[in-house]
Parts: structure tokens; sequence; C-alpha cells
């Protein structure tokens, strides 16, 4: 039975890991970022791309008949009406290089229109930096513990000991990848075509209950003195708001696969890091000398609040200025 179960986890597995990478080459495919082109004979935009802080280079396929700053309007998509002044505008070999006067950033979405030839183009974040983003804003900015306040009952339950924290920590994260990754193509392959976007919950449930009681078997024939540790904690991960949060999170943002698998794996990898902060702490606790009336959970609250105070110094930080 034990090898049984091994190999549906490894199949599992190979296919969850099947699905991600497939997913993440289509995703670095050259992206078509054109809205609308002028005649044949016109050049077109073939590609933008952002050079931070205030130039933006353009790849055409023909030289412009203008090339002043008049003849290019730029905005935020987020607020298409408000038009980022362009202070120059520099003919190359192949295209142009805008000078903002505006920060650009690669992690944000720009809209740019030129009137001479009448074009639109819509200026797509650089792949690798959203991926970076989501990934480092997960685990740090909006850490699901210490800013979100989720997963509290195995963050408390299960930082008593750094081995199991670790422990823990590893295979929080291994669950979450999976389902988060499941999740996503269940949603975007099989709910929204068949329009039944209303079971996303009773779905998303379903797979992670799948999933840690499929992991829970195979812990405790093969890692007995592991699956002891984590006692009940590992049962309680299809309960974990975080586990939980993810999927829903993707679903309601319309994320893509990159957006999907990059949340997936910083909320895991930043429950970890709290999981192993909050333990090396708790073992120091142990040998400092706390009033009787602060043990246990109480001086827990305590280091838990001030983790969380240092973990709001992150907040704002840009990884791309």
């Amino acid at each position: 039975m034990p090898r049984i179960l091994q190999v549906l986890l490894a199949v599992l597995v190979a296919a969850a890991l099947a699905a991600m990478i497939t997913l993440l080459l289509g995703s670095f495919a050259p992206a078509r970022g054109a809205e609308g082109t002028p005649a044949a004979e016109g050049p077109r935009i073939l590609s933008a791309r952002v050079a931070p802080p205030h130039q933006l280079r353009l790849r055409l396929s023909g030289p412009l008949a203008r090339t002043d700053p008049a003849n290019f309007r730029l905005s935020d998509a987020r607020a298409p009406d408000i038009a980022l002044a362009v202070r120059s505008a520099h003919p190359t070999a192949d295209g142009v290089v805008l000078e903002t006067t505006h920060p650009l950033r690669t992690a944000e979405t720009y809209r740019l229109e030129i009137a001479d030839p009448p074009l639109t183009f819509t200026v797509r974040p650089s792949r690798w930096a959203l991926l970076f983003t989501v990934l480092l804003s997960s685990a740090l900015i909006n850490n699901f513990v210490f800013t979100r306040y989720l997963g509290l009952c195995i963050f408390f339950g299960i930082t008593r000991k750094r081995d199991a924290a670790v422990g823990m920590g590893a295979t929080f994260t291994l669950v979450m990848v999976t389902t988060g990754t499941l999740s996503w193509l269940l949603y975007r392959f099989v709910l929204q075509p068949l329009q039944l976007s209303f079971l996303q919950i009773l779905v998303f449930i379903g797979v992670v209950a799948f999933l840690v009681q499929l992991l829970d078997t195979v812990l405790k024939k093969t890692h007995a003195g592991l699956h002891k540790k984590f006692g009940i904690y590992l049962m309680l991960i299809t309960t974990n708001c975080i586990i939980l949060a993810v999927p829903l999170l993707n679903a309601a943002a319309g994320s893509g696969a990159l957006e999907s698998f990059a949340l997936a794996m910083g909320s895991g990898l930043g429950f970890a890091l709290a999981l192993f902060l909050m333990s090396c702490a708790r073992e120091r606790m142990e040998l400092a000398r706390v009033p009787a009336s602060f043990e246990g959970l109480p001086i827990a609250f305590a280091l838990a609040g001030l983790f969380a105070l240092a973990f709001m110094g992150f907040s704002g930080l840009d990884f791309f200025r």
C-alpha cells in the first residue's frame, strides 16, 4: 500500500510540475501588445520595453514620419485619462526612445498612443519583473501571517520546535504550489468554460483535502517521526486560510499562469519564513526569564506582534526603482 501511495504522489507531483512548466513556457512567449495597427504599408510597433527610471524603448517595423514628443501620448493603464508627459523622443536604428518626466516601472502596464500614424499599444510588464514582484510581495510585503493574520492556528501550534517548523514550512510550500496550480487549471479550463464559477470554494476545498489526505497517509507510512511531530496540524492544512485564500485571490483577480504560480510560491515561502523565525524566537524564549502570567501563548502573541511590526518595514518597498 505505501508503494502505491508513493507512486500516486509522484505521478501527481510530476503532473503538476509538467503543467507549471508548460504554463510558464507559454507565459514567456513574445507578447503581442498592439491593440490597433495602421494600414499594411505603415509602420507598426513590434515591441516596447520600459528602461527605468525615465525611458521607454520602442521597436518599430519602419521609421515614423514624426518623432517629436507631441506625437506620443503615454498613460498608466489604470488611469488612461491622465497623460504622462513625454519630455523628448530620440530616433534609433530600429525605433524610438521616449524620455518621460514621470518615473516608469517595469512591473506596471502603460498605454501608448501615436498620433501620426494612428497607433495604440499596451506596454505590458516585464514577465520576469512581474514574477519577482509577486513572489517577494506575497512573501515579505504582504506576508499572510504578519500582515494579513491568516493561518495562525498552525503558526502558533507548530512553532514550539524549530525542526518541526522547518518540516511544516517545506510541506506547506509543496502543498501550496501544487494546490494553487491545480486549482488554477480547474478554474480556468473547467469552471469558467462551464459557467460553474460559483462552485469554486467547494472545488478548491476538495483539491486541498485530497492532496493533504494523500500527503498525510504517505508521511505516516514513510516518515512516521515527522508525521508524529506535525500531529493534528498536518490535517489542519486542509482548513488553513492561506491555502484556500490563494486560489480564491487568483480566481477573483483573473490571474494568469505566471501570477498564480508566483503568488502560490511566494505565500508558501512567506509562511515557511514566518514559521522558522517564530520557532527560533520561541526556542530562545524558553531560556529567558518570562513572567508566569506571560508563559505559553501570551508571550507567543507578543513575539508575533513584534514580528508583524518588523515586517511593516517592507511596506512600500519597490524592487525596481
